[in-house]
C-alpha cells in the first residue's frame, strides 16, 4: 500500500503565496499519476490539479496560470506551488496518487492522503 504524507498548508492573505508537499512511502509500487484535489464545506471534491510519471499535467480552469504543480519521480513526491492565492482558494486540499501494488499488475487502485487546510483572508 501507498501512504502519503502531506505538509505545507497554512494561513496566507490574499495575493499572496504557497507551498505544499507530499511524499508517498511503501514498497513494490509503481504510480503512474499524482496530484491535487480540493474540498470545501457542503460541495464535492474536486480536481486541482494532475501530474504523470511522464511529466504530464492537467490543472482546473480556476487555477491555472496561478498554480504550478511538480514531481520528483525518484523521491516519489509531488508539490503544489499556490501563486497569488485568493479566498476562493480556501479548502481542505488532498494530496493523492494512483499506483500498482507490483508493475506487473493488471489494475491500478489509489490513495488519499489526510488533507491539509489552507486559508486565504481578504
Amino acid at each position: 500500500q501507498v501512504q502519503l504524507v502531506e505538509s505545507g498548508g497554512g494561513l496566507v492573505q490574499a495575493g499572496e503565496s504557497l507551498s505544499l508537499s507530499c511524499a508517498a512511502s511503501g514498497s513494490s509500487f509503481s504510480i503512474s499519476r499524482m496530484g491535487w484535489y480540493r474540498q470545501v464545506p457542503g460541495k464535492q471534491r474536486e480536481l486541482v490539479a494532475t501530474v504523470t510519471s511522464g511529466g504530464i499535467t492537467n490543472y482546473a480552469d480556476s487555477v491555472k496560470g496561478r498554480f504550478t504543480i511538480s514531481r520528483d519521480n525518484a523521491k516519489n513526491t509531488v508539490s503544489l506551488q499556490m501563486n497569488s492565492l485568493k479566498p476562493e482558494d480556501t479548502a481542505v486540499y488532498y494530496c493523492a496518487a494512483t499506483y500498482k501494488q507490483y508493475k506487473w499488475s493488471r489494475s491500478e487502485t489509489s490513495s488519499w492522503g489526510q488533507g491539509t487546510q489552507v486559508t486565504v483572508s481578504s
